[in-house]
């Protein structure tokens, strides 16, 4: 009888509330664990969508930028004077007229320039390294400090050009070329060339006032 009673007394005992607590803490830590993995997906994802933005941005940036370009090819290029490097680099410019014209520094690399025409021009700096002038124009030209290394200048109108400081280093070669009244003060000829060249040089450039004769240093 004790014994039952006893048992009485246990099953009604109201419940302990640190009991109640402890039993209610491994759901609450559950929920808790949900929303923070909730919060970071939802970051997650708002980060790769903003890096995919910036990406597509970017790549439209780049493709609206070389479709301007490809507009004007001119505008692709830095320097090389009015028309510009990738116009007159390594172009086929037989017969072009550049007379009179302002192309200081411009550049000529390895172009066919066959009976182009520069006459008066200014061409101080520009590059006609390993260019094709023959047959061209080059009267009255301001070549000073030009580059033609290499350059094939047969048969060229050199008559009353300035030439200080042109570089003619490597195989250049002036064959056939009219050198009347040109200035070549302190242009590196190879002594072939410069033996050549005396055998005709004559004339006094209007400009410089020098004979062509003693800017070659002919005996």
């Amino acid at each position: 009888m004790a014994i039952l009673s006893f048992c009485f007394c246990c099953s009604k005992h109201p419940s302990n509330p640190k009991l109640h607590n402890l039993h209610l803490s491994p759901q609450t830590h559950q929920a808790t664990s949900q929303v923070s993995l909730k919060s970071a997906e939802s970051s997650r994802n708002g980060f790769i969508s903003l890096s995919e933005s910036i990406s597509r941005a970017s790549f439209l940036a780049l493709l609206s930028a070389s479709l301007f370009f490809a507009s004007d090819p001119a505008l692709a290029f830095k320097g090389g004077g009015p028309y510009g490097a990738g116009v007159t680099r390594g172009q086929d410019l037989t017969g072009k007229d550049f007379s009179g014209k302002t192309l200081i520094k411009q550049d000529f690399k390895t172009s066919i320039l066959r009976q182009a025409n520069f006459k008066g021009a200014k061409l101080l700096g520009a590059s006609f390294f390993d260019a094709d002038l023959t047959g061209a124009d080059l009267s009255d030209a301001d070549l000073r400090g030009a580059d033609f290394s290499l350059a094939n200048v047969t048969k060229v109108n050199l008559s009353n050009a300035n030439l200080e400081g042109a570089l003619t280093t490597g195989n250049t070669s002036f064959k056939g070329s009219v050198i009347q009244g040109a200035d070549f003060t302190d242009v590196p000829l190879r002594e072939d060339q410069r033996e050549y060249l005396c055998k005709f040089a004559d004339g006094v450039n209007t400009v410089t006032g020098n004979a062509t004769r003693e800017t070659l240093l002919c005996e």
